[in-house]
């Protein structure tokens, strides 16, 4: 970077601007259960389909889907009749509540929980200090606060780290010798 024509288009600056989008497109369709019901179905649905069954605007459901068509999360055939969604591979081992390798619990942990204290980011910046309170209603003074505010968020949390520890955990636990060891414990903090 630095020519003139970077400064004229700043094409990292309108990715980091619309970045909070993308998340929250595929959370909302991780938290509907889009691509859950498009593996279960096991054939590519129309948009009608989907929300009916997902109990949905058939108008929200279709933007939805096209969003997650652009983002290559799924895939669609076209008819001259209709629009069929199908899944990709990536949300099929990712995003489906089912695969061994779903990273579905900790992207509802991120959309529940760590949108929320995000959105008050400049409070914790003029502060010093977590926004469990406004974005909760709970003591901020508990580091861990938000994430056992109930025995619901904490079970979600906790879903979350095993679906990340599935995916990185073997090369994390590869990088040190841990051979005079039985058990390993997270003391998180």
């Amino acid at each position: 970077m630095g020519s003139t024509e970077d400064l004229d288009y700043p094409k990292i600056i309108l990715q980091y601007n619309s970045g909070f989008l993308v998340s929250k497109a595929m959370f909302t369709a991780c938290e509907l259960g889009v691509f859950d019901l498009l593996l279960e179905s096991g054939e590519p649905l129309s948009s009608d389909n989907i929300a009916a069954r997902l109990g949905t605007s058939t108008t929200g459901m279709e933007r939805l889907l096209d969003t997650c068509v652009g983002l290559r999360l799924l895939a669609v055939d076209l008819t001259q009749e209709r629009a069929l969604y199908r899944n990709t591979e990536i949300s099929n081992i990712y995003l489906t509540k089912s695969s061994p390798k779903s990273q579905y619990h900790i992207m509802m942990y991120y959309s529940n929980t760590v949108y929320l204290c995000w959105h008050y980011l400049a409070d914790a910046v003029r502060e010093g200090r977590n926004q469990y309170e406004r974005a909760f209603g709970i003591s901020s003074k508990d580091p861990f606060g938000a994430m056992y505010r109930s025995e619901e968020e904490m079970l979600k949390f906790m879903a979350g780290q095993n679906s990340t520890l599935s995916k990185c955990g073997r090369k994390v636990l590869a990088a040190f010798d841990l051979s005079s060891f039985t058990q390993v414990y997270d003391l998180g903090g």
